[in-house]
């Protein structure tokens, strides 16, 4: 779970709440982000409220404009070069579109002599590879506009001056302490941290570049794409719009303008490309928002990039041809399925590497490498462990004889480039963004690179404090507020992105009635949950699958937008995380409780898994969990929690219906496990889990413990040993102090039901035969309790009504 950080009080201005109308939450929310001034909000929810900035405030935008004009004007060969991600592809259909656009405007019925390069990514990587550029320049090229790219090529940009071929570099990544010798070089990450322009992406800037020379030449009647807002630009405020959601690009300033102004042109779209493979996504255009870009149109594109060769993205996104444009969608959509596919197997086998050696989440970054892994799609999957793992995570592809491709992304405080960096004596190349970057490295240097990069990471990051993930909180509110109105006033904030994250609610006192997997392998949850008052609500966990649910009551903190499901619109709720709510039973709760209760005996049964299956398949579904869940709980502990399913004695919630698999430690333990699942029925197992003896227990707990040392920073849970030796608190506890005696470990901290353990480094105690010894005891204890157990009468165990 994270550390949920509470919503800031603050006073909301009379005359921007009056003003904004709506929720409440609206203003206050406006409020905490900084925008009181009335002014300020507007343009920052209105569009048409906001001035944006001239392209002429981009350093060196003049001499860029001049030379692209020149070279229309004399009708020179322009290579346009760009990137295979999205935000490349967008950039490089935009610029080639603007420059033949300019042309015939000029005179030049064909054109400008304009030519694009995207990069194959498999065979050339990142930026200008020197052969291709030879190529291009070999075949006439005088002049190369690189777009999301060429910030870092010195040595490519050299040749091209060299042969007498200008370089113009339109970029937006992090600048290197020295600039390559281009003829011009407009990035927005030279302008001030507080300039709207400094977070355009490489499309932002192209189109910035674009405006400047419209704004230069003739007068031009804008097409009604988008409406006219934009001038003749307007036409690719669609593309726009494609390559700030897919590069993740901080929303503030111009960056949001552009992508208001361009999701309101994306839904009225003319480019037969983006129509189509809407189309054939299932995407009602009129509907549309970031997040459709972000997970639905994007991936398709960037499939395109990973595993093939995006040069066919600009061809998509300017064709006429109906039919060219329908079979291009298609392969995109088999590339897409690929991409799932190659992403999935990627993430398992990954995750293969960290339970093989656990030791890997002891550093600060995450950095794992394969032979086998398809660079494509290394990032995708880098994304998902650094947010399941709370870290910056490279993952790097290693083909054998060829340099090792790795791609970055970091979480929030990081700035993972600035990172790597630092160890740039390592690595052959790279660059890129606060939040991702790529490198390349000899992979026999990857030991020694993590090393240095979790050093570093350490640094930015404090262990204690930055990789402890944390929730900002922005409101709360009761089930039976969710609202399609109340979304829809909230989604006035939209779009959402890094610099404007979505409003985190959260509803206090829920219960989990239902859950099932969903999705073509599974890996979403769909919930039901249901708070005190009998409202019941849906939940969406996205890749929820494999994780362990709440138990009992728990406040729920989640997202809410407005979902348009075959064209119906409806709340969507999508889980964000759970807090659990200990709950109190009132005086003599159990006793009044064991008066009413059923005990259905098969301790002595043969084939005991069996009925136990039998059991299950028979829940009565009209208990819809309040407060009565129907489905029974099983108890079990050790092994069993894993070889029959169920829950541990902390996991068990309110049921009808109590199966006890496990014999329980110790009376105290059963009597809590009665009061959380206040059962109308139990049926008793009693499975001895076999670890009362000193051997067994002390082998299990020295794996257990080892495990948190090397994969949880030496941080455990006695109640979570507890349950996984089957044992009580205080023997676990005892264990440890076995274990210390021994010099197998160190007790630095001990807090409540959290402990602090490193690595021992001494011999053994003088105390160690007498902390045995009190082990043992304890052991045996537990050992008759659970012989007692076996053959007891079962109104001794638990009484019932006569």
């Amino acid at each position: 779970m994270k550390e949920w950080i509470e919503p800031q009080d603050i006073e909301v201005p009379q005359e921007l709440q009056t003003a904004i109308g709506g929720h409440p939450l609206l203003a206050k929310t406006l409020a905490r982000r900084g925008f009181t001034n009335l002014e300020a909000a507007r343009a920052f929810l209105d569009p048409d409220c906001y001035r944006p900035a001239p392209p002429s405030d981009l350093p060196n935008m003049a001499e860029a404009a001049d030379r692209l004009e020149k070279a229309i004007r004399q009708k020179e060969p322009i290579c346009v070069w760009g990137d295979f991600d999205v935000d490349g592809q967008t950039a490089t259909t935009l610029l080639v579109s603007t420059l033949k656009d300019l042309a015939v405007r000029q005179g030049s019925p064909q054109g400008a002599a304009v030519t694009y390069h995207i990069p194959v990514r498999k065979t050339e990587s990142h930026g200008l590879n020197l052969p291709v550029l030879k190529h291009i320049i070999a075949k006439g090229a005088r002049l190369v506009l690189t777009c999301d790219t060429g910030v870092t090529e010195h040595q490519a940009v050299a040749y091209a001056q060299a042969q007498g071929v200008d370089v113009v570099i339109t970029d937006h990544h992090d600048l290197p302490s020295i600039l390559p010798e281009a003829h011009a070089i407009v990035n927005p990450k030279m302008l001030a941290a507080t300039h709207p322009l400094r977070e355009l992406p490489g499309v932002g800037c192209a189109y910035k570049l674009a405006e400047e020379l419209y704004n230069r030449a003739p007068p031009f009647i804008p097409p009604k794409v988008g409406g006219d807002k934009g001038g003749a630009t307007a036409q690719y405020l669609d593309l726009v719009a494609l390559g700030i959601v897919a590069d993740v690009a901080v929303q503030i300033g111009d960056t949001r303008y552009l992508l208001q102004r361009g999701l309101e042109a994306l839904r009225h779209t003319e480019r037969l490309g983006l129509r189509v493979m809407m189309e054939t996504a299932e995407l009602d255009p009129a509907w549309l928002s970031e997040e459709h870009i972000g997970f639905v149109l994007g991936p398709r594109l960037n499939a395109l990039g990973r595993l093939a060769d995006a040069n066919v993205a600009v061809e998509l996104l300017t064709t006429h041809d109906l039919g060219r444009a329908r079979i291009l969608a298609t392969e995109l959509e088999g590339l897409n399925a690929r991409r799932k596919l190659l992403c999935n197997q990627v993430f398992q086998a990954a995750q293969a590497q960290i339970e093989r050696d656990p030791s890997l989440l002891e550093h600060s970054a995450l950095v794992l490498s394969h032979p086998a892994w398809p660079a494509g799609v290394i990032g995708i999957v880098a994304s998902r462990l650094a947010e399941r793992y709370h870290r910056p995570t490279i993952l790097i592809a290693t083909p054998p004889d060829a340099p090792g491709q790795g791609s970055a992304r970091s979480i929030e405080g990081c700035n993972v480039t600035a990172a790597i960096a630092a160890q740039r004596e390592m690595l052959v190349k790279f660059g890129g963004h606060p939040m991702a970057a790529g490198l390349t490295i000899d992979p026999e240097r990857i030991p020694e690179f993590r090393r240095a990069l979790s050093r570093t990471v350490s640094e930015m990051l404090p262990i204690g404090e930055g990789l402890r993930p944390s929730l900002q909180i922005d409101g709360y509110l009761s089930l039976g507020d969710l609202t399609l109105d109340l979304v829809e006033s909230l989604e006035r904030l939209a779009p959402f992105g890094p610099g404007n994250p979505p409003l985190i609610l959260v509803s206090r006192g829920l219960s989990l009635t239902s859950h099932s997997t969903v999705g073509r392998t599974g890996e979403h949850l769909q919930l039901t949950v249901e708070d005190e008052e009998g409202t019941a609500q849906r939940v969406i966990w996205w890749q929820g699958a494999g994780w362990p649910l709440p138990q009992g009551r728990f406040d729920l903190a989640y997202v809410v937008r407005a979902s348009d499901y075959r064209g119906q619109r409806d709340v969507q709720v999508e889980w964000v995380d759970a807090r659990q709510i200990e709950e109190t039973r009132p005086a003599g709760f159990l006793e009044t409780l064991r008066a009413s209760i059923e005990i259905v005996d098969h301790r002595r049964k043969p084939n005991p898994r069996q009925v136990l299956e039998r059991l299950r398949g028979r829940g009565d579904e009209t208990g819809r969990g309040r407060p009565w869940v129907a489905i029974p709980e099983v108890w079990s502990e050790a092994e069993a929690r894993a070889e029959v399913g169920g829950q541990d004695r902390y996991e068990l919630r309110p049921s009808k219906v109590l199966i006890i698999w496990t014999t329980p430690p110790g009376p105290t333990e059963l009597r809590t496990a009665l009061e959380k699942v206040t059962p109308a029925t139990v049926h008793l197992f009693g499975i001895d889990p076999g670890l009362d003896r000193p051997e067994t227990f002390l082998k299990r707990l020295v794996g257990l413990t080892r495990y948190a040392l090397s994969s949880n920073q030496g941080r455990a849970s006695i109640s979570t040993l507890a349950a996984a030796t089957a044992q009580r608190e205080t023997t676990v506890r005892q264990g440890i102090a076995w274990l210390a005696a021994r010099g197998h470990l160190v007790v630095l901290d001990e807090e409540g039901d959290e402990t602090q353990l490193a690595e021992g480094n001494h011999g053994a105690s003088d105390d160690l035969p007498q902390i045995a010894a009190q082990l043992k005891a304890l052991l045996e204890e537990t050992a008759a309790y659970r012989a007692h157990f076996a053959r007891a009468d079962k109104e001794t165990l638990i009484p019932s009504r006569p």
